[in-house]
């Protein structure tokens, strides 16, 4: 009788750690607050003025678009400079950067919405303060809410990208390095 011998291989898999930057995320998050809160303040007083001259009754599409692009623009602010402040040269940590200034954002968002000082941050953050939380009109609810999740979401695509913006490699889905890159300026020079 034959007896079959089988072989057990083994990989060994390690961990490696991804460099974080403390001073660089904190430092990000306020640009990006300062960001948000600059854009929003401005939307406001565009939406506000064309309230006065009486073109609209409502929010304005400018307003909108003022909220919109504070969402995105604070937060690829907030991304790019963590990732320059910490020096990071890697897409993927400038990306984690910029994800983790947006993770820190969210209970700033949350403490300004309980203090009522959201609305000085564009429309879409009054989702965050406690009169949407306690509206009699579910309409109004629900819209606050909707447009509050949609700033959140897209305030971390704009925190992922402006990591990425920060780390300095370019912005392509082939993974290219900064050598590989430089290499190939020079080459084309």
């Amino acid at each position: 009788m034959d007896s079959e011998r089988s072989v057990l291989t083994t990989t060994r898999v390690e961990a490696t750690a991804w460099p974080v930057s403390w001073s660089g995320l904190w430092v990000g998050m306020l640009a990006a607050l300062a960001t948000g809160l600059v854009i929003g303040l401005i939307g406001t007083a565009v939406g506000a003025h064309q309230f006065a001259q009486g073109r609209t009754s409502r929010p304005g599409l400018m307003m909108l678009v003022f909220s919109v692009a504070g969402a995105f623009f604070a937060n690829a602010v907030g991304g790019w400079v963590a990732s320059t402040v910490a020096g990071i040269r890697r897409s993927e940590t400038g990306m984690l950067h910029g994800a983790i200034v947006w993770l820190l954002g969210v209970p700033a968002l949350l403490i300004l919405g309980g203090l009522g000082a959201t609305g000085y941050l564009g429309a879409w953050y009054s989702g965050f303060g406690p009169a949407a939380a306690s509206a009699s009109d579910a309409v109004a609810a629900r819209n606050a809410a909707l447009g509050g999740v949609t700033a959140l979401l897209i305030g971390l695509t704009g925190g992922v990208i402006g990591g990425w913006m920060g780390s300095g490699e370019p912005m392509t889905f082939r993974v290219a390095r900064r050598d590989e890159f430089e290499a190939r300026r020079r080459r084309a020079a």
